[in-house]
C-alpha cells in the first residue's frame, strides 16, 4: 500500500503567532521539551527501570530516599502541567480574538455585498419595468 505524501495543511494565524512568540523564549521552550517528554512513554519505562533497579540493587531500605524523589519530581511535573495548560489558554484566547476581528470583518464586507446586490436588483427591476431609476439602497446607507 502506498503512503501518500500530503502537504501538512496551512497554520492559522494565531497558531503561527504562538509558535513564533514560543520561540524566542528560551525558558519557554525548556519547559514545553520538558513537557513533551514527560508526556511520554520513555519517561514512563525510564522511570520504571531506574526506580526498579534502585529499589532492588542499590538499596537496601530505599523508601525514604525513593519517596523524598518521587515528591519532588511530582511537584516539578505539576508545575510544567501547569505551564502548559496556561500555554493552551493563552493560544485559545489568541484564536478566539482573531476569529472575532475575522468574523466581524467578514460580516461587513457581507453586509455591503448585500446592500450592493440589493440595490443593483433595484435598477434591474426599475430598467426592466422602465421605472425612473431610484437608489433606495444608497438613500438608506446615508
Amino acid at each position: 500500500m502506498a503512503i501518500l505524501n500530503r502537504a501538512s495543511p496551512p497554520e492559522h494565524p494565531a497558531v503561527l503567532e504562538q509558535i513564533e512568540a514560543r520561540h524566542k523564549h528560551f525558558q519557554v521552550r525548556l519547559a514545553d521539551s520538558i513537557t513533551a517528554f514527560a508526556g511520554s512513554m520513555t519517561f514512563v519505562y525510564i522511570h520504571a527501570v531506574v526506580f526498579a533497579v534502585w529499589m532492588i540493587f542499590l538499596e537496601k531500605d530505599p523508601w525514604p530516599k525513593l519517596t523524598l524523589v518521587v515528591s519532588l519530581e511530582a511537584i516539578f511535573l505539576s508545575t510544567f502541567v501547569m505551564i502548559g495548560q496556561n500555554r493552551a489558554a493563552a493560544f485559545q484566547q489568541a484564536k478566539a480574538n482573531h476569529d472575532f476581528v475575522e468574523q466581524e470583518q467578514e460580516l461587513k464586507t457581507n453586509t455591503a455585498l448585500t446592500r450592493e446586490t440589493q440595490a443593483l436588483i433595484e435598477q434591474i427591476h426599475d430598467h426592466v419595468l422602465g421605472r425612473p431609476t431610484t437608489n433606495s439602497a444608497t438613500d438608506d446607507r446615508q
